[in-house]
């Protein structure tokens, strides 16, 4: 039972964008520890040195990926950059995703990981609060500026490793997933 309300706790913590939870005690790591710390607008995400891959969209938009990485809990975080290399402001309104108990408006939460192999499709997770474990408030991008991006998933199986990363209107990247 104290399990239980430990690891509710936990979840409930996750939802806004201060860049993951508080553990409770200094033995635990943070529930997101591969979700970027928001850094402001303009900060480089995790590992962006890194590319494993590139989405080019519409209007001069490009997202950069630079780790799927699996953790021990059961979770796969994507981190990337998303950047205007267009001519006017760009807002992710059209990446959310469509269900309409969920709170985060202008974010990725329509990002999926597709195992074709398996032919399953895993959807950005939320929290308890209905909030994506995911960026949010991604609006107003300047042309010229860059932002950090991650998305959290729940884990295909051990053997997978190779998935899709989709953002609606953008062409899916095939990713490798590391542990």
């Amino acid at each position: 039972m104290a399990s239980a309300v430990g690891l509710a706790l936990v979840v409930a913590g996750c939802g806004g964008d201060s860049g993951g939870a508080k553990a409770s005690d200094g033995d635990k790591p943070p529930a997101r520890s591969t979700a970027p710390k928001d850094s402001g607008p303009g900060a480089p995400a995790a590992d962006s040195d890194k590319v494993i891959g590139e989405m080019k969209g519409p209007d001069g938009v490009v997202v950069t990926l630079h780790s799927v990485v699996r953790d021990s809990g059961g979770f796969v975080t994507v981190n990337g950059t998303v950047t205007n290399r267009g001519t006017r402001a760009f807002n992710a309104i059209d990446w959310r995703s469509n269900e309409t108990e969920l709170r985060s408006r202008s974010s990725i939460s329509g990002a999926t990981l597709v195992d074709k192999a398996g032919k399953k499709r895993y959807l950005v997770l939320r929290d308890t609060n209905g909030e994506c474990l995911c960026t949010t408030g991604l609006s107003g991008l300047m042309p010229g500026a860059s932002r950090p991006v991650f998305a959290q998933f729940p884990a295909p199986p051990a053997k997978v490793t190779e998935v899709d990363f989709q953002l609606p209107t953008l062409p899916p990247a095939s990713v490798r997933i590391t542990d």
